[in-house]
């Protein structure tokens, strides 16, 4: 019997006493340390993240719990073991009552003797295993018997290769209780060796890892979990994303409506992405061209963010095109917008502005729903627009939309955007900022400059939400 496993041997301090106290200290001191960053980190544990951290930190905490106790059993010496005689009638030895919060049950020791059959067990061993004290050991050929039966060829393996080719054994099988609990044991043993060669026994330590493997367990699933959301969340990022490029225009520079005659609109666009998501909002901007050279123009803001979102964008600007086309006023359009809205079976708010741009007369028809105003820029000065009544579409059924008109001259610069331009928390004084891009804007040759100017004062601000900004400048 290897002399680690002697049931006589008098308990010694191992070599090294002080170093083993040491880490037995800082291991305290670390478990401190993750217990501390737990409890602050514990969160309501709702999500798949907040799971998985609070499934890793009890992970650590298990582990450096065994390292613990382990350590302390190294410091301590060898527990008694009690023995077998060849008669077969096993000493009245009890498994020692563990510490309270102790560990030192789920670790257990054996020895097979194949010259004697004796059978040796450490008192914890039977507490693992679930045996009572006063039973036999089992030997190698009843061990199985404990075993679930997918388990068992592995046991079997596994003695075998120890006790034929000498191998060391390494690895975990499943036991049932007598109450019928599933227990995980992780066994690791090797062969003892006679003067010829030959096996004269096999001894083994036995722990009991459920708790661990459950905790492992627990990790992976909840990893596994935040990967799924995760992959989702790219992909639903990725479809709002090709929706809200396949819905708003492509434009490369400036656009001209309308195409025919002489009275014709300098037009740019761009689209401003949060800062602080990753998410597609449902921001847009449109123009169009309508039946007799008239123009049409808008920006709106549908509340929320990712494809179901980007898709009611895309609703929205097909509906708004499609009334537009039959010649609708922009205070009907907004009336049917809400109506829309109002209908969906996904209740949604949203925020628009409508224009309609005569060229001949140069005149400006507009109506808006919870919206900023457009800002008029002329002569090197800005203001806001005065605004009709209108609520947020989808916020009152059968609500009515008030529109303006205002004529343009030569020159003018029309400002359409939405609100998550300027920063809330900037207020009037954000507001205050765009309008004082009025001198830029009229030294600017083209509606792309001024909108390059909007981008490079807003643009890497820290907004919460997307913006758009769309420019009109009268040309002639």
């Amino acid at each position: 019997m290897p002399p680690h496993l002697s049931a006589d041997r008098p308990a010694a301090q191992p070599p090294g006493h002080g170093t083993v106290e040491a880490l037995i200290s800082q291991t305290r001191r670390l478990r401190g340390d993750v217990d501390a960053v737990r409890r602050d980190a514990q969160g309501d544990g709702s999500d798949a993240e907040g799971r998985w951290q609070r499934a890793l930190y009890d992970l650590a905490l298990h582990q450096l719990n065994d390292l613990d106790e382990h350590l302390g059993q190294l410091r301590d010496g060898p527990p008694p073991v009690s023995a077998e005689p060849a008669t077969g009638s096993p000493l009245p030895v009890a498994p020692p009552a563990p510490r309270s919060g102790s560990l030192l049950s789920r670790v257990g020791s054996a020895e097979w003797n194949l010259l004697t059959d004796e059978v040796t067990w450490s008192g914890e061993l039977y507490g693992i295993l679930g045996r009572a004290p006063a039973t036999a050991p089992l030997t190698l050929d009843e061990l199985p018997s404990l075993v679930l039966d997918e388990d068992r060829p592995r046991l079997s393996s596994m003695v075998t290769d120890c006790l034929v080719d000498g191998k060391r054994i390494d690895g975990e099988f499943r036991i049932v209780l007598p109450d019928g609990q599933a227990r995980t044991v992780h066994m690791m043993g090797e062969p003892v060796l006679d003067a010829d060669g030959s096996t004269a026994s096999m001894w083994a330590v036995l722990r009991d890892v459920s708790e661990l493997r459950r905790s492992q367990r627990t990790v992976s699933e909840t990893r596994d979990s935040l990967q799924r959301q995760r992959h989702v969340a790219q992909t639903e990022h990725r479809l709002a994303v090709e929706l809200q490029e396949a819905v708003l225009p492509p434009w490369r520079g400036s656009l001209r409506l309308p195409h025919q005659g002489p009275q014709t609109l300098d037009l740019a666009a761009h689209y401003l992405p949060s800062s602080t998501s990753t998410l597609i909002g449902g921001d847009w901007y449109d123009a169009l061209e309508l039946p007799g050279g008239q123009t049409l123009l808008s920006v709106g803001d549908l509340t929320g963010h990712g494809v179901t979102v980007a898709s009611g964008m895309a609703m929205l600007i097909g509906a708004l095109r499609g009334m537009a086309l039959t010649g609708s006023e922009p205070s009907h359009i907004m009336t049917w917008l809400n109506q829309l809205l109002d209908a969906t079976v996904q209740p949604a708010l949203g925020s628009a502005v409508c224009c309609r741009y005569r060229p001949e007369t140069r005149t400006l028809t507009w109506a808006q729903a919870g919206h900023p105003a457009p800002l008029l820029f002329r002569d090197g000065t800005g203001c806001a627009l005065t605004a009709p009544d209108g609520v947020l579409l989808g916020a009152t059924s059968g609500a009515a939309y008030g529109q303006a008109d205002v004529t343009l001259e030569q020159g003018d610069l029309l400002l359409l955007h939405t609100d998550g331009l300027v920063p809330r928390r900037g207020g009037a004084a954000g507001a205050r900022n765009l309008l004082g891009l009025a001198p830029r804007f009229d030294g600017a040759r083209t509606a792309q400059d001024c909108v390059r100017t909007v981008v490079e004062e807003f643009g890497e601000t820290e907004r919460e939400d997307d913006a758009c900004v769309l420019v009109a400048r009268v040309v002639s």
